[in-house]
């Protein structure tokens, strides 16, 4: 497979501008572990391999265990994820298959664990993801 379009060289604007979402986030109040389940997840739903190598490594490096990172498209089914990352899977699974919308459970259980900045931060999170997401597999970014 090969790759096609490289926007970041054509359109380096663009590039500049989701870069720009990418500093905003580092400079969060979300637990940099929270972001990387977030990219993670949403990287799982939307089949982008390119997003799931690259957020593994990052998530390795700052403390993410194998175990978790194995088991997060079973989250649900272990004990291993607190209650708010939880809320947060569910949130970032909501948003990222957004045809079914957002439930007011799902968000107001997210809502309960953080205040409203935060819980602001972690929306741009997981539509900044999806973003990436869409950019990589329609480009075919691919992983070496």
């Amino acid at each position: 497979m090969e790759n096609r379009i490289n926007i970041q060289k054509v359109e380096p604007a663009a590039y500049q501008a989701m870069y720009g979402l990418e500093k905003y986030l580092s400079t969060s109040t979300v637990d940099p572990i929270l972001l990387e389940l977030i990219k993670m997840r949403a990287s799982q739903i939307n089949g982008c391999a390119f997003c799931l190598n690259m957020h593994a490594a990052d998530a390795r490096k700052i403390g993410e265990t194998e175990q978790r990172l194995y088991l997060l498209n079973a989250w649900r089914e272990t004990t291993l994820f607190t209650k708010e990352e939880q809320a947060v899977l569910a949130l970032t699974e909501e948003v990222t298959l957004i045809n079914n919308h957002v439930s007011d459970e799902t968000y107001n259980r997210a809502a309960s664990f953080f205040d409203e900045k935060t819980l602001s931060q972690i929306i741009m999170a997981i539509v900044t993801i999806n973003a990436w997401n869409r950019i990589a597999i329609t480009s075919k970014r691919m992983v070496s």
